[in-house]
């Protein structure tokens, strides 16, 4: 067994061991073979592959998201370069804070896709739509650009804002999602850094003659301009209501709380990472004859998965990992075969393991599945601690648990303790008024056998100047058995004669555990059990809880080791980690428009994503855990973006003297345009992650069916429901830039004072 170190690259290891295994193959014996058993790399190597696979899945589609809105190439070509651009710098920043190039960086990356291009999109979009109104192209791009810098810039501000407090969630959640957060928040800030001075650049050189209309881009455009003028007339209508907006702004914020009860709740998603680990334990003192024996056995039932394909081998070994294991305890490792060249993913397998397992007698097999994320606990989910005074009293509460879980639960599969009561053991009871009839002191008898069948260093001597221990002990022969210690003689203190030790105790043959464990300084017993297929973690603890509930009484101590403990210490730094990127989306946005009305009417975007969000998890059958709530973060910046556009332009025309209900609707109706293409460039750049398949599939799923529902609703739901919200809550209220413009004329109009004479 080759083992990396805690910061090696795990794939240049891999790499390094096969050339080194090459090497051997020249200098064994031919008789015999050197190969790899297993490879825990190759799920690694096969999720890089996926992602890159998935990456440029996700470029394509911007673009021709792209074109498809603007029906010119060198009008694609423009927002397709800030791309690489963006994307390119973030390597700076990793490059300047060590990351690495790995799978939570990719997935950024795949995110940045759709992300980097909106503020590209939105500055392109306004250049050209002042080119059309006959602007020259260089004093469209500056005033287009200068226009819109407003927006991009708080898009960009709140975008980073929001990605940036993922990178500092505590424990192990934050240190694995520390790089995903950086790595996004520095390419979506590349982005806006270049949409405005490397786009308006190029606008300007590839529209020297002005905008050129072919066939297909003329059709685009009159396509949307019908469309926005169907659209201002539909808004007109539901502006008339304005309170139905309110309604569904509340109606949008009750589902997704509906949406979110309802839900399963894990840690993560169980992933198909190629490989099902089987921990067989024997009975205690079982030899490495039996438990070979019970190996077979387990080898024979699994190796028809081998012939039909499923299965790589099946490899098994006797004992725990270490010098001096437990040999009663055996591992059974089953590498699966690819991805795509099998039917049934791992946890159909491993529940059909369990099955086939059970049947097995002589041996206990516990089936589990690799965990993800590197999670601690052996690959079992579900690991309850109880804690208590006593371990007489935790044993009862453990039966109690365990049997009602078992009538209950088919569930819950494999629960076991790690309190295990198998190790053969005699307690020596001394009959007292005995002894002291006899002169023998309870001293004298525990000194004897301690002597006898422990060790005692009774002196030391000096040999060649070294001191030695002279350690007293009986011969092996004469402690083989409880029958021995007749043959061990105590002497009375009263007559001076020798006594058998067996005339003075009596011995009682019992079992007790191998060693007793604490957890958080309490005696402790951890309950240990896998789930079916379907059946959430979170769903498992709230129906335990239940239980000890129930039937212990209120003194025992409840905790949680492993994934449970991950799951329950991730869920509360997640929804902090969500309430602090609102607290600090609110604080930019009213840094930058100088408001807090402002910034609530942005933010009533975001109930209208999150339930986007959940409403695709429950579509794809999957569950809240950190990807998904990961997820519901990222929406916060997301759909901040599109109020973000409407707003600022709706004040713009109202500091043009449009009244606040035009402006408002002639804002949503210009910006209908770059709100659609940024915001299906975002879902589409995400869409690839819902299609995904092979290794680490699941992940992607559930982080990409957050991103796409949760835009898409969104976009939908904020061209109906942000204007009306805007006219009921922004009377009174000006823009930064009107704000800026009264502080100078009134500095401009303010008489000089004049110094007092001394």
């Amino acid at each position: 067994g080759i083992v990396p170190q805690s910061k090696a690259n795990v794939l240049a290891v891999n790499q390094a061991v096969t050339e080194e295994i090459e090497r051997l193959r020249d200098v064994v014996p031919e008789d015999v073979k050197v190969e790899v058993n297993i490879d825990f790399s190759i799920f690694i190597r096969e999720e890089l592959k996926e992602v890159l696979l998935t990456l440029s899945v996700a470029l394509t589609m911007v673009l021709v998201v792209i074109f498809a809105f603007l029906g010119s190439l060198r009008a694609t070509v423009i927002p397709a370069v800030t791309i690489p651009v963006a994307i390119i710098a973030s390597f700076l920043v990793m490059a300047g804070l060590g990351y690495s190039v790995n799978t939570l960086t990719l997935l950024g990356m795949v995110l940045a896709i759709g992300l980097v291009v909106d503020d590209a999109i939105v500055v392109l979009e306004n250049i050209v739509r002042r080119m059309e109104i006959g602007q020259p192209p260089l004093l469209a791009a500056i005033d287009g650009s200068r226009e819109i810098a407003f927006a991009v810039i708080a898009t960009t501000a709140v975008l980073v804002a929001v990605f940036v407090p993922i990178s500092f969630m505590p424990g192990n959640l934050g240190r694995l999602f520390t790089e995903f957060g950086i790595t996004l928040a520095a390419a979506i800030a590349f982005s806006g850094l270049v949409s405005l001075t490397l786009v308006p650049m190029l606008a300007s050189q590839l529209f020297t003659r002005g905008v050129e209309r072919r066939r297909l881009a003329t059709a685009i455009d009159a396509f949307f301009q019908r469309l926005s003028g169907a659209y201002a007339a539909a808004l007109r209508r539901v502006m008339a209501r304005s309170g139905l907006a309110v309604a569904g702004l509340l109606g949008a914020a009750a589902l997704g709380a509906l949406l979110f009860s309802r839900l399963p709740s894990e840690y993560a998603p169980t992933e198909d990472r190629g490989m099902i680990v089987i921990m067989v334990r024997g009975p205690e003192g079982a030899s490495p004859t039996y438990m070979d024996r019970q190996l077979r056995l387990l080898e024979g039932a699994l190796q028809p998965y081998v012939a039909s394909g499923e299965a790589r081998r099946v490899v098994a070994r006797t004992g725990m990992w270490g010098a001096g294991g437990d040999v009663s305890t055996g591992f059974v490792y089953v590498p699966l075969t690819g991805w795509n060249e099998r039917e049934k993913a791992s946890p159909r397998l491993a529940q059909e393991f369990r099955e086939k397992l059970d049947q097995i007698p002589g041996a206990t097999a516990q089936v589990f599945l690799p965990p993800s994320l590197g999670i601690r606990g052996g690959g079992q989910p579900l690991q309850v601690v109880l804690g208590g005074t006593s371990y007489e009293e935790l044993v009862r509460w453990r039966d109690a648990v365990m049997d009602r879980v078992r009538r209950e639960n088919p569930r819950i599969v494999g629960l076991r303790s790690d309190f295990l009561e198998q190790k053969p053991k005699i307690n020596v009871g001394i009959d007292r008024d005995r002894a002291f009839d006899l002169g023998v002191s309870l001293t004298s008898v525990g000194r004897t056998l301690e002597t006898m069948l422990g060790s005692r260093i009774v002196t030391t001597f000096v040999e060649r100047g070294e001191e030695y221990n002279v350690v007293l002990q009986a011969r092996p022969e004469d402690r083989a058995s409880p029958a021995d210690l007749g043959n061990i003689y105590v002497r009375s203190a009263a007559s001076g004669e020798l006594i058998p030790l067996a005339n003075l105790v009596t011995i009682d043959e019992t079992s007790g555990p191998r060693e007793l464990k604490r957890f958080n300084q309490l005696r402790s017993i951890t309950l240990i059990g896998g789930l079916t297929p379907g059946y959430s973690l979170g769903d498992a603890l709230n129906y335990i809880e239940n239980v000890i509930t129930e039937e212990l009484p209120q003194g025992v101590r409840v905790d949680y080791d492993g994934e449970s403990r991950e799951f329950r210490r991730s869920g509360g730094a997640i929804y902090f980690t969500f309430i602090l990127a609102l607290v600090i989306c609110f604080l930019v946005l009213a840094a930058q428009f100088e408001s807090f009305r402002h910034p609530l009417i942005i933010m009533g975007t975001v109930p209208l994503a999150v339930t986007g969000g959940l409403l695709g998890l429950w579509l794809m059958g999957s569950s809240v855990n950190v990807y998904s709530q990961i997820g519901a973060v990222m929406l916060i910046g997301l759909a901040a973006k599109n109020g973000i556009l409407i707003v600022e332009f709706a004040n713009q025309l109202r500091d043009r003297g449009t009244e606040m209900r035009e402006a408002v609707i002639s804002a949503a109706a210009i910006r209908l345009r770059p709100v659609m293409m940024t915001s299906l460039c975002t879902a589409f750049g995400a869409l690839p992650l819902i299609l995904a398949s092979g290794a680490g599939a699941e992940s992607r799923q559930t982080l990409g069916a957050v991103v796409f529902f949760g835009v898409v609703v969104s976009v939908f739901l904020t061209l109906f429901l942000i204007p009306p919200v805007y006219v009921l809550l922004a009377g009174g209220t000006k823009s930064p830039e009107h704000i800026a413009r009264q502080v100078e004329e009134l500095k401009r109009s303010a008489a000089p004072i004049e110094a007092p004479r001394s």
